[in-house]
């Protein structure tokens, strides 16, 4: 059944190349896609819309993709605090990827989507990489289309890390890869798959040869943990001699439709080979100051052309998934580590969030800017509060003093999904007992003590 949505008398930033700020601005929606945009009262073509939203004067966004997230480590936050990245591994989430069920990851997931919804990511990127209960993939999957997000969600896999909960043949990695595929992908027109080896250092060359050639097939994209930690890249260096963008370049698995996450210990060699194949980086810079891991040369990418995501990084090492949080901390760990006022500023961070997601979910042309054809995932953000006001640039006031709680209304593919703060898909309050329920018994069957299942 066709259905039409006007918003209208807001603060519109396209995000398009005119980079135009429409004020007032109104969009109109027809099923899942933007018939037309433009300033002024809207035209009286457009009133009969099935939904009318007055903003009244609110900015109206692109919505943010979350470029990378775990959302299983929803049930993590706060177990790894203070350790680095290697040693947070062992004592935050395998104790939790053993035992994780099918049931487990649903219940965390939902949670986690409501959050990035709440937090103005109508899309996320999803690296799940536990292979233990054959059904976590499908569960998170249900828990998107029941939360309403758009997912990208690539199928994590090793073939050499010592660990069973991770690990599995290519042939398996193969095979599921393309059964999760035959039975997820463009469901509801919101779920993509693809596919995720986990880290070079956990990957044979077979094994990475082997994903290369399934993306190939299948037409998706890689998405794989490169460069995080110094002890990583010696891992990589250990076994095979090549630096992890080195040993992607040599596979033939570095191009245009390979999302690199983290990208900190890179030199300027692979600086340039990122640069010449069209790869996208992920950055996640809150997690990696969580951990210490280090600072992703982001300036550097930048003035090589490189595009850049941004995201959150899983629950369990930023502990939150606020994109706002992400675009604030992107921008001051630049400057700071350059001692650079100048280093990187509001609005590219914002386009890194939007258009640089687009581009990781492979969604270029569908995604990161508000244009007539383009999908309706539109987000809007209350700046009249005492947080904010007076806004005297509206993409300074995004970055540097919005946050998840001026998230007003979050719309994708012209479905509304939040209205005036409130989740209109399920019932929040009951989501979030049932995880925490959920998450008790889950610590319990771990052996894990904390605050949600002592007595």
């Amino acid at each position: 059944m066709s259905s039409s949505l006007l918003i209208e008398n807001g603060r519109v930033i396209t995000l398009d190349d005119d980079d135009r700020s429409l004020r007032p601005g109104w969009i109109y929606v027809q099923d899942d896609q933007i018939e037309a945009i433009g300033e002024g009262d809207a035209p009286r073509s457009t009133t009969g819309s099935d939904i009318t939203i007055d903003v009244g004067g609110d900015v109206v966004m692109p919505g943010m993709v979350n470029a990378h997230t775990h959302l299983f480590q929803t049930f993590a936050r706060g177990t790894g605090d203070d350790v680095p990245l290697l040693e947070w591994v062992e004592k935050a989430i395998l104790p939790i990827t053993t035992h994780l069920t099918a049931d487990d990851a649903r219940a965390a997931a939902t949670v986690g989507l409501i959050e990035n919804v709440r937090s103005g990511a109508t899309s996320v990127l999803e690296h799940q990489y536990v292979r233990g209960d054959g059904g976590v993939d499908q569960a998170i999957c249900q828990a998107a289309l029941e939360v309403g997000s758009r997912m990208v969600l690539a199928r994590g896999w090793t073939d050499i890390i010592e660990f069973d909960v991770y690990r599995e043949t290519i042939a398996e990695f193969e095979a599921g890869t393309r059964d999760l595929y035959e039975h997820w992908d463009g469901a509801e027109g919101r779920i993509t798959i693809e596919t995720g080896p986990l880290v070079p250092w956990g990957c044979s060359d077979e094994g990475m040869l082997a994903s290369r050639s399934l993306a190939a097939e299948l037409g998706c994209g890689i998405h794989i943990h490169v460069a995080e930690t110094d002890a990583e890249v010696a891992l990589g260096l250990e076994r095979n001699g090549l630096r992890d963008i080195e040993w992607l370049s040599e596979l033939g698995a570095l191009g245009p439709t390979t999302q690199l996450a983290h990208a900190v210990w890179i030199n300027e060699d692979e600086l340039e080979l990122i640069a010449d194949s069209g790869a996208t980086v992920v950055h996640c810079p809150v997690s990696n100051m969580y951990l210490a891991s280090g600072v992703a040369p982001i300036v550097e990418m930048l003035e090589r052309d490189i595009t850049v995501a941004l995201a959150t990084d899983g629950p369990g090492s930023n502990n939150s998934q606020d994109m706002f949080e992400s675009m604030k901390a992107a921008v001051l760990l630049q400057k700071v580590h350059r001692l650079d006022a100048n280093a990187i500023g509001p609005a590219e961070v914002i386009r890194m969030a939007c258009r640089g997601g687009a581009t990781a979910m492979g969604a270029t042309d569908r995604l990161g800017i508000l244009a007539e054809g383009r999908l309706a995932d539109i987000v809007v953000v209350d700046l009249a509060t005492a947080f904010s006001t007076p806004v005297h640039n509206t993409y300074s006031a995004l970055v540097f003093n919005a946050s998840s709680r001026d998230v007003r209304t979050v719309i994708v593919g012209g479905r509304v999904i939040l209205r005036d703060g409130q989740l209109t898909t399920l019932d929040e309050q009951q989501a979030l007992a049932d995880a925490t329920a959920t998450c008790k018994d889950l610590f319990t069957r771990a052996g894990l003590q904390s605050e949600v299942n002592r007595p």
